[in-house]
């Protein structure tokens, strides 16, 4: 989950607003919901790529580096791997850390979630967003991810660790879900007041925060919106609490799961992934391993996206990730 200074000002005024409304939960259904998988995975490597024409054919208005990314070897290959990436940002944030993979022999496809991706970074459409277009969406890279490759990863960073987590519940035909920074919980609000914010962000008027309030608009990558809205942040913490009620329910489908966390991390507290892990593991969930990079590497929330100012992340978490994957 992203934050700003700006934006955390904004969530701590919003908390404190609803701190003493004891009605929260009866009004606002700050309980969550679970969310069933409705798997339809693809019976053929040829059936995978005609799904992922099919998503190409609903691009209109989509940047031409944020589209559907599908790299292939030409043929169902023995490991594929699907990239999620995180809030408002896109695949193009995954291309370069995939076509790593895609030199190890995998197939590799990277599609945008629902309202992301836009060549208007300006645009309202992510305000529309909702849990059950995420589910839906992480459903269908899933269904073309099994027609590519004989053993399925997947992987996603942030909200898409989110939906990694998901996948960890709901898909047995994933043999590897991995959960990079995933955002069950932000380091700007104390845990107990996550539940009533995310409530507040659902039912109040939508309003967008610049992630960078000085940069603005003009904050790199293109690829990414600079702003985000408090609805699909509301939506992001209502899947976070979705998890988590769903680890408590029963054990994981997956066949294995990785975690993956960043001592440093600016934005995410993993007290809240700590936490999930937890429950995996009094589930009995013993093909679990979890990996955190050490503080000293300076790294920062996103350790995917090699853009400026980012670009160590090539050097310093590519080859841990491609080394705990690709085993």
């Amino acid at each position: 989950m992203k934050t700003s200074a700006g934006g955390v000002g904004l969530i701590v005024v919003a908390a404190a607003m609803m701190a003493g409304c004891t009605v929260a939960r009866t009004l606002g259904g700050i309980g969550p919901i679970p969310f069933a998988s409705q798997p339809h995975p693809a019976a053929s490597y040829m059936q995978a790529v005609q799904r992922v024409e099919e998503m190409r054919a609903t691009e209109a208005g989509l940047r031409t580096d944020s589209r559907v990314i599908l790299l292939t070897h030409g043929a169902r290959t023995a490991k594929a791997i699907v990239f999620i990436h995180g809030h408002d940002s896109s695949p193009a944030s995954f291309r370069e850390i995939g076509m790593q993979f895609h030199h190890l022999g995998y197939n590799v496809l990277m599609a945008p979630m629902p309202y992301h991706g836009l060549a208007d970074r300006m645009t309202t459409e992510p305000e529309k967003l909702r849990v059950e277009d995420m589910i839906r969406y992480t459903d269908e890279v899933v269904d073309i991810g099994r027609g590519l490759g004989d053993h399925l990863t997947l992987a996603g960073i942030s909200l898409g660790g989110l939906l990694a987590g998901w996948v960890a519940q709901e898909r047995p035909d994933v043999d590897l879900a991995v959960l990079i920074s995933p955002g069950f919980a932000a380091k700007a609000l104390p845990g107990i007041t996550m539940p009533i914010v995310g409530w507040f962000f659902r039912v109040w008027p939508n309003w967008f925060v610049w992630e960078n309030p000085v940069l603005k608009a003009d904050k790199p990558p293109e690829y990414n919106y600079p702003r985000w809205s408090t609805h699909s942040i509301g939506q992001v913490v209502r899947l976070g609490a979705v998890i988590r009620e769903s680890a408590r329910r029963k054990s994981p489908a997956s066949r294995s799961i990785l975690v993956v966390t960043n001592v440093n991390d600016p934005d995410v507290d993993n007290t809240g992934t700590d936490t999930v892990v937890r429950l995996w593991r009094s589930r009995g969930m013993a093909r679990l391993r979890t990996y955190q990079f050490p503080a000293d590497l300076g790294l920062g929330h996103d350790l995917i996206d090699p853009e400026p100012p980012n670009q160590k992340v090539v050097r310093l978490v590519y080859p841990k990730l491609i080394e705990l994957i690709d085993r």
